[in-house]
């Protein structure tokens, strides 16, 4: 059974953009197929969500898709502190809750696109609504790549197409732990060790995209000193809409 929550007043975290932001061409390179964004929204204090956190894991192994795991705060007063969970995270699964307007919060849930949810666990629910994703958002995908070049990060996203009705969206840049096994001690899951996959470290908005071309420049080092193995990008409609297009950078 999975847990359930109310949902409860938008507080998406956004945090201060690192470096500059200028108009520009796409790099040269091939183009990319649009991969799939799952957002796992999990807990240490939930005794449904092992299941969905072994899940994600296989996932994240699939060239076709960007798994995440967003680990939220608000099980905590069972008994464990989610060690590796952010408010932030839980405000996010919030938003996306009050964009698709049917107010379902709770663990474990994914997020596919930005658009669709599914119960975590459920590799079956998961593939039909992947399906349906892919279906609904292919005419709606932007190009989006990124590089580094010495200690820079460089992130370019296209124009939208032409005569596209264009609506603003938010670059994100996740900073991402490609596992981390945890001891758990109380709660719902005391006594049991489990290993969590592609765990978001820290989630900030690093630019705008209005239908140009756009690119946006990053200091490497400043991001490793996160303690992470990568990073995802994602172009995002309305802060918790549907996502456009995203790439990742892993063993950076």
């Amino acid at each position: 059974m999975t847990h359930l929550l109310k949902n409860t007043a938008l507080g998406l975290l956004m945090a201060t953009v690192l470096t500059c932001l200028t108009a520009t061409g796409l790099s040269a390179g091939p183009e990319q197929r649009p991969r799939t964004v799952i957002e796992l929204f999990t807990s240490q204090g939930c005794s449904s969500c092992p299941p969905a956190d072994k899940l994600l894991g296989q996932l994240a192994n699939r060239d076709d898709v960007i798994a995440l795991t967003f680990p939220v705060d608000y099980w905590d007063y069972l008994g464990w502190k989610d060690t590796l969970a952010s408010p932030a995270y839980s405000a996010r699964q919030r938003a996306y809750a009050r964009a698709r307007g049917d107010g379902q919060v709770y663990t474990p849930q994914v997020v596919i696109d930005g658009a669709y949810h599914a119960v975590g666990s459920r590799a079956w629910e998961i593939e039909r609504t992947i399906a349906k994703s892919r279906k609904n958002l292919k005419n709606a995908r932007i190009p989006l790549a990124a590089r580094t070049e010495g200690n820079t990060l460089i992130i370019t996203a296209g124009a939208a197409p032409a005569g596209a009705r264009v609506k603003p969206a938010t670059i994100w840049l996740a900073l991402v732990k490609k596992s981390k096994t945890v001891k758990i001690s109380r709660g719902e899951n005391g006594g049991r060790t489990i290993t969590y996959y592609q765990v978001v470290r820290d989630l900030t908005p690093v630019g705008q995209w209005t239908g140009e071309k756009v690119t946006i420049k990053l200091p490497k080092l400043h991001l490793q000193n996160k303690q992470t193995d990568g990073c995802t990008i994602f172009l995002q409609q309305d802060m918790a809409g549907p996502i456009l297009a995203a790439v990742e950078i892993q063993n950076w």
